[in-house]
């Protein structure tokens, strides 16, 4: 049994047994990921109808997965250690620091690196922007992994986070300044990174997503923890009714796998040279940000581990949605820009999911300092 599958499935060392289910959890997140890719291939009717269902780029079938992800998330959060954390500047300054001075810049020149000159005589043709431009396709997937990468996490590092072992309350923390933030500084970056006066926000699909994907679950996750303890008390609350939530969790997961998948399982069957290198410059950026968070800023600022592989992972993790909002409104729906903003949706969960693994292989790091300024205290 892995560690990471015994955090998702709710299961420490000493708990009960695991079922078969649960052992093979990373199967499950294999065979999910295939089947999703499998249905796209066989249904793209179906795929196509579910993908379809989309409000200012928000995806309803997704939103409605990441809700049953996240309110299990969100009823364990007791607000009382949201105060707490929100007085805890650290970890939040390191998150910004990284998400807005450091992320961009590393995602444009890892970009140039790979895509504009280690794999550029792979990457031919060119491309018509809606205004009759005319660009190197090179160039377009360039400024699809920059949307990518001023685009902070704001919703799934909940679920990163918790799968960790980290403190719940300081990412609720830590998504809501970054989702403030991104309202300020998502266009001047994005502008001048890609060399544009004038960069559109996706102001409608920013607000939505942070309203469908955080506030409704936290409100109602909030609500029905303050009920339940009312009306049945703390004991009931902890033993019976958080038990009966993590099959939740992990099978809206699951079902999120199939769906996202399934979107794009035309693109990824028919493109496989072109997915592959795109999502080898962010798979390298993804683990650069995270490392850059967790092993060097999290030590340097002393910060106990259920804060800092959080705070690591929100930088790592992106807010897919906004990207490709804003790439389709720029470069057009069928254009490299988009397809590059699409490979970060695909690549997202495998990644994040392989950085909490590490988070819980190496928590020992952390617990040893710990213990250590116990000792000398």
């Amino acid at each position: 049994m892995s560690e990471i599958d015994a955090r998702i499935t709710g299961t420490e060392k000493g708990g009960k047994s695991l079922s078969t289910f649960e052992k093979y959890l990373t199967l499950w997140v294999l065979l999910c990921i295939g089947a999703g890719i499998l249905l796209g291939r066989m249904a793209p009717g179906v795929a196509e109808s579910l993908d379809s269902m989309s409000f200012h780029q928000v995806s309803i079938p997704i939103a409605i997965c990441l809700f049953f992800m996240m309110y299990p998330i969100m009823v364990k959060i007791d607000f009382s250690d949201v105060k707490r954390a929100a007085k805890n500047p650290k970890p939040v300054t390191m998150t910004l620091i990284i998400n807005w001075a450091i992320k961009p810049f590393t995602m444009f020149l890892i970009a140039w690196l790979f895509l504009g000159v280690l794999f550029r005589s792979l990457i031919t043709g060119f491309e018509t922007l809606p205004d009759g431009t005319e660009v190197e396709l090179y160039r377009s997937y360039i400024a699809g992994t920059i949307l990518l990468g001023i685009a902070p996490c704001t919703a799934m590092v909940l679920v990163w986070g918790y799968l960790a072992g980290g403190n719940d309350a300081l990412t609720l923390v830590m998504v809501a300044i970054n989702s403030l933030t991104m309202l300020f500084l998502y266009a001047p970056l994005g502008g001048f990174l890609l060399g544009i006066n004038a960069m559109p926000i996706p102001w409608e699909t920013i607000l939505l997503s942070v309203a469908v994907y955080v506030a409704l679950p936290l409100a109602a996750g909030y609500l029905t923890r303050r009920w339940l303890i009312a009306r049945k008390g703390r004991e009931w609350f902890d033993t019976r009714f958080l038990r009966y939530l993590t099959p939740v969790s992990i099978s809206a997961l699951l079902i999120t796998l199939v769906v996202l998948f399934s979107f794009k399982g035309e693109i990824i069957t028919s493109n496989p040279l072109t997915i592959v290198l795109i999502a080898i410059p962010l798979a390298i950026q993804t683990f650069l940000i995270f490392g850059i968070g967790y092993f060097v800023f999290s030590r340097w600022l002393k910060l106990r581990y259920e804060d800092a592989a959080p705070a690591s992972m929100i930088g790592a993790s992106n807010h897919f949605e906004v990207a490709i909002a804003t790439a389709v409104m720029l470069f057009g729906l069928g254009s490299g820009a988009a397809l590059a903003t699409v490979v970060g949706v695909l690549i997202e969960v495998p990644v994040m999911l392989l950085l909490v693994r590490i988070c819980l292989r190496t928590r020992h790091m952390f617990r040893e300092r710990g213990h250590a300024k116990e000792a000398a205290a």
